[in-house]
């Protein structure tokens, strides 16, 4: 599916790694050579044609985000460098003024570090107490599990929602009615869903939402941090600079701006948030629906084949994203992927920044094909065959 979009796929690789980042078309190279070429001014700050231009276009794209995921209102769109700073400035900027001591926070073992990592760092600071929903033996997350550790003490429930190495798709809408029931919060890391699935922040009822341009066909070094318009009311900025403030003086009297200014301190990657303007734009040409069945289908047809592999260990067999975690018995997995290299096949190997998950599978390193709509079955093919090497220990040794 629109293959002739991505030079890349001309170079005879196989790119099976899109849970990492994922390919570009080349519209955004072309958005983004007009930008630098035509009219590279910064955003927000100039009186004359080109700078007003770039605060359009800036503009258009958070326009672009909040119809995408289905905001209520614009501001509620703030940009940042990608999930990891989005998190933290939720986790940071809101919770860090919510939270008190001896109040839980909800995660799971399967989540990334950048929705692990910050807690642990608040949780110092605050003396907050971590917990972790149990997954069953598919490495689900179930209602009846979250249901067994909530407590009066539960404040926050921070999940991703696909996960990066199970690649599970939580019932994020039953999820969060459940915790607002209970007076509590939740964070969704889009950062796996937000490029394969239809989100509808509105539908969903989610507090913040955080996730990243470049796992969605679009630049590095953007990312988008959504948050409903009253919580957002009450973030406190953690970079501070030009941009968001209205006014100061010499007395350290200042007054900040609006959001979602407020929260976008200093010059951000303009290039890249116009781009990923033209990327949101293309997506909705092609379907959220369309990309969710194609690579759903896709992923189906890929573990039929892989289970013809001798050895072969599926981790995540009967989860539904684009996500396959696999081994061969009595192979590294950094081993496998330095071999299918060979092949031109690009494969992630190790933890995938989910180092505890270890805890739950017995296992520390994995390797992950993360697939795209512009993958096919052709390219499961030669995977599985290059897989099926009688000689492939021998090639590894």
């Amino acid at each position: 599916m629109n293959r002739e979009d991505f030079l890349m796929l001309n170079e005879d690789i196989i790119y099976f790694d899109n849970g990492a980042t994922s390919l570009k078309p080349k519209i955004l190279a072309e958005i983004t050579s007009d930008y630098y070429n035509k009219y590279s001014a910064n955003a927000h700050r100039g009186d004359y044609d080109i700078s007003l231009k770039v605060d359009e276009m800036y503009e258009n794209t958070r326009e672009l985000v909040k119809k995408f995921i289905n905001a209520k209102k614009s501001k509620e769109i703030i940009f940042t460098s990608g999930t990891t700073d989005s998190l933290n400035k939720i986790i940071f900027g809101y919770f860090k003024y919510y939270l008190k001591e001896n109040d839980e926070v909800l995660l799971t073992k399967s989540e990334h570090a950048s929705n692990v990592l910050p807690w642990f760092e608040l949780a110092d600071i605050l003396k907050l107490k971590i917990k972790y929903i149990d997954l069953d033996e598919n490495l689900n997350l179930t209602i009846e599990n979250l249901k067994k550790i909530i407590t009066n003490k539960t404040k926050v429930i921070s999940l991703a929602i696909i996960t990066n190495v199970a690649g599970d798709i939580r019932p994020m809408k039953e999820i969060i009615k459940i915790a607002h029931e209970n007076n509590i919060l939740v964070i969704g890391d889009g950062a796996q869903s937000v490029a394969h699935t239809k989100t509808d922040v509105q539908d969903l009822d989610i507090d913040f939402l955080a996730f990243s341009a470049h796992k969605m066909y679009g630049p590095t070094g953007v990312g988008v941090l959504y948050g409903k318009e009253e919580l957002l009311n009450n973030i406190r900025p953690i970079i501070f600079g030009g941009g968001m403030n209205a006014t100061y003086s010499s007395d350290e009297v200042r007054v900040y701006s609006d959001l979602p200014y407020l929260l976008e301190a200093g010059t951000q990657n303009i290039a890249g948030v116009i781009g990923f303007g033209k990327i949101i734009e293309y997506l909705n040409n092609i379907g959220m629906e369309k990309i969710e069945k194609y690579e759903l289908s896709l992923k189906k047809y890929a573990i039929e084949k892989l289970k013809e592999v001798k050895d072969i260990v599926i981790i995540n067999e009967n989860t539904e994203s684009a996500i396959i975690t696999f081994n061969i018995k009595d192979i590294f997995a950094q081993d496998l992927a330095i071999y299918l290299n060979k092949y031109n096949i690009c494969v992630r190997a190790g933890n995938h920044c989910s180092k505890i998950l270890k805890e739950e599978i017995g296992i520390k390193n994995t390797c992950r094909a993360s697939l795209s709509f512009y993958n096919t079955k052709e390219e499961v093919d030669r995977f599985i065959e290059v897989l099926k090497n009688p000689k492939i220990k021998e090639e590894i040794i």
